[in-house]
């Protein structure tokens, strides 16, 4: 049910367009929020090519938490207006880093990562967390990635509405 496509070979947006129909795929049926984090962190991580980290923060108060994640272990709190994380909680928005030592109160949770994608999972006028993936690669994330991740956002807030992750 799942299959790898490389970004190179199908081009991007054929490449977001197939990961959609995928995690629709995994999510249906599904509203456990921990239970798809867990799911998308996986599958994101399996499927995209030069990627690290990929995983969940959720708001709790005035920071983030640690939520379901794929590579190595991650700082567990950040504070809203603080990293890469924190930032696009505060500005509510995303946020593509071509180098994260370029970006002012980077975390570095993994001295490996180079570049970092984050998006905020928003329902209504509340930010409930973000997903955020960090790459070893320089520049690895653009507009199309952003795109598309904010897409599989969108899914992920669907399939959980009325639960709280």
């Amino acid at each position: 049910m799942f299959e790898a496509r490389t970004i190179a070979g199908a081009g991007k947006p054929e490449f977001y367009r197939a990961l959609g129909r995928q995690v629709d795929a995994l999510l249906e049926g599904e509203r456990d929020p921990i239970a798809n984090a867990a799911n998308i962190s996986a599958l994101l991580f399996q499927l995209m090519p030069d990627l690290n980290w990929a995983g969940f923060y959720f708001l709790r108060g005035e920071e983030l938490v640690l939520g379901p994640f794929q590579g190595k272990p991650a700082c567990v709190r950040i504070a809203i207006g603080k990293g890469v994380c924190g930032t696009a909680v505060a500005r509510r928005q995303s946020i593509v880093v071509g180098d994260v030592d370029d970006f002012p109160g980077h975390i570095a949770c993994d001295s490996v990562s180079r570049s970092e994608l984050v998006v905020p999972l928003e329902r209504g006028d509340t930010i409930v967390g973000v997903i955020d993936l960090d790459s070893p690669t320089p520049g690895r994330f653009d507009t199309d990635d952003r795109a598309g991740i904010e897409s599989v956002a969108q899914r992920y807030l669907l399939s959980i509405r009325g639960g709280n992750p």
